[in-house]
């Protein structure tokens, strides 16, 4: 599940061939930069297509703290460490704001003993 805090509705049409990488140009132009929990929704001239950008931190903080400091030789290797960082550091380790400054394993521990409790 992905936290969406507001939606953005852009005001020109965009071509649905462009990737994500127009669509995150376009982003970038209007505001400066894609916002954490903001979801950019792009339509075509019709107003029959629609394409969506949600923009989450989480992908930010993946890239900064783990895979543009390395070179993986293989999918495989990526995908371990990837693997390594979400559950040997970011789950039970690292702080959320959104979670009143628990870990993700902490408040799902919470959460699980609040229904318990009911």
């Amino acid at each position: 599940m992905i936290r969406i805090d507001s939606i953005w509705l852009a005001t020109q049409p965009m071509d649905m061939r462009a990737g994500t990488d127009t669509a995150l140009a376009r982003v970038v132009a209007v505001f400066g930069a894609a916002k954490p929990h903001c979801a950019y929704l792009f339509a075509n001239r019709r107003a029959n297509r629609m394409k969506v950008l949600v923009h989450e931190s989480f992908f930010q903080l993946l890239k900064r703290e783990r895979i543009k400091r390395k070179i993986y030789t293989t999918r495989q290797d990526a995908r371990g460490d990837v693997f390594d960082y979400i559950e040997m550091f970011y789950n039970p380790k690292r702080r959320h704001s959104f979670n009143n400054q628990l870990t993700p394993v902490e408040f799902e521990k919470r959460y699980a003993a609040s229904l318990e409790s009911v």
